[in-house]
């Protein structure tokens, strides 16, 4: 895969909540060097700037790793409610499980923009790009939930998973 990447997801333990506000999701919250969400404001400012592919990597209970590359990824700004606008080709062992997700607007439980009847973050307890349906991948799911709203990427395995992150760097 090669270096360069800058995480802007990073789930691995439990740590930190990420049932947050607009507000939080906005600006970023979290550790570095442990959970944490880089911020929709600063995801946006470096995927309008250069041109990014998306890393996203996963990882089960048992072990078991998969990663899933796309060769184009961006977030609108908060004027276009950081709508996931850009989504290239995906290619890797987990699986697309973000393409439904293309063209939605980011929802938290005090900002429902999803295109759903109700409010997923609300119903979830998470914030994400939902989709009418909700989702196939919520990787700030709480963490070891077993309902069915857990850190999930539908593709790789349906159910809660231990580790995930999400990665961006320019394309080459």
């Amino acid at each position: 895969m090669g270096g360069g990447w800058t995480v802007i997801l990073s789930r691995m333990d439990g740590s930190v909540d990420f049932h947050r506000n607009w507000n939080v999701y906005k600006k970023g919250f979290g550790d570095l060097d442990g959970e944490f969400f880089l911020g929709l404001d600063k995801i946006h400012e470096l995927t309008a700037e250069y041109s990014q592919e998306l890393l996203v990597v996963v990882e089960d209970f048992e072990g078991n790793e998969a990663f899933e590359t796309y060769e184009k990824f961006a977030i609108g700004n908060e004027e276009e409610l950081y709508a996931l606008h850009t989504l290239g080709k995906a290619n890797g062992s987990a699986g697309d499980s973000l393409r439904k997700h293309h063209t939605m607007k980011f929802t938290t439980f005090d900002r429902d923009n999803d295109s759903d009847q109700k409010s997923c973050a609300v119903d979830d307890n998470n914030a994400w790009w939902y989709y009418s349906g909700c989702y196939n991948s919520n990787l700030t799911g709480k963490y070891k939930d077993k309902s069915g709203y857990g850190v999930d990427w539908i593709t790789f395995r349906s159910y809660s998973l231990k580790k995930a992150a999400m990665m961006i760097r320019p394309r080459k």
